[in-house]
């Protein structure tokens, strides 16, 4: 099963990119709903740093102890900025998952992404 923080391999259908284009993401849905349908929310993760000290995305430093866990191969951002709606299917497989530090700041991240007081 998919667990909210999970760092997978997604492949994403872009629209720019004919059959889609393999990327990391985290889930974001809840353990229960991905429990009872088919379909998850991931946000995209990137290795452009350009954004790092905007509130609606995270850094993951895989250096750090609280990024450690997450799998991927360099300091990354999620960004709350792209968030997908996707068949569980196309997730490839999972390489990591964050800690309970990281997904505190993703949730201020979506807070402050979607306006939620």
């Amino acid at each position: 099963m998919t667990r909210r923080g999970d760092v997978v391999i997604v492949d994403f259908p872009f629209s720019d990119v004919p059959g889609g284009k393999k990327r990391p993401a985290v889930v974001i849905q809840s353990d229960r709903v991905n429990l009872q349908i088919r379909k998850t929310i991931p946000a995209l993760v990137t290795g452009n740093l350009r954004r790092t000290g905007d509130p609606c995305h995270v850094l993951v430093d895989p250096d750090l102890p609280e990024g450690s866990s997450s799998g991927l191969n360099g300091p990354s951002l999620i960004s709350c900025w792209n968030l997908y709606t996707i068949d569980q299917a196309r997730i490839e497989r999972t390489i990591g998952h964050l800690s309970d530090t990281l997904k505190q700041r993703l949730n201020d991240a979506l807070k402050e992404a979607m306006e939620i007081v």
